[in-house]
């Protein structure tokens, strides 16, 4: 089982590296790349937590809009099947094939 780290709305992995002996993780969905480290899960927190903190205070001090990991859209291949198959209960459930969608992702995950 994997762990994520949340904190303002960005989310970072947990890695161990065996041959430095220390914690590791990088900051997920994004296309800048932040990473931190720490010799215990609460310095790798804290060091999460700083990198997010540093990359919000730079991106102001340079007046651009920092990058959001989760826009709320996304694509996604299915099989022609599946696609009809929920197009067809879209239509008859009388919503959009988005609303479908994220009611059956919002029912596996929710």
């Amino acid at each position: 089982m994997s762990s994520l780290l949340s904190y303002k709305n960005y989310n970072g992995t947990v890695e161990y590296s065996k041959e430095d002996r220390c914690l590791f993780g990088k900051v997920i969905g994004l296309k800048s790349l932040l990473s931190y480290e720490g010799d215990s899960v609460q310095e790798l927190e804290t060091g999460f937590q700083n990198v997010i903190d540093d990359y919000l205070n730079d991106c102001e001090e340079r007046g651009v809009q920092p990058e959001q990991p989760y826009k709320g859209t996304f694509n996604v291949r299915i099989s022609p099947e599946l696609h009809r198959t929920i197009a067809t209960y879209a239509i008859e459930h009388g919503k959009s094939l988005n609303a479908a969608v994220e009611e059956a992702i919002e029912h596996m995950v929710g």
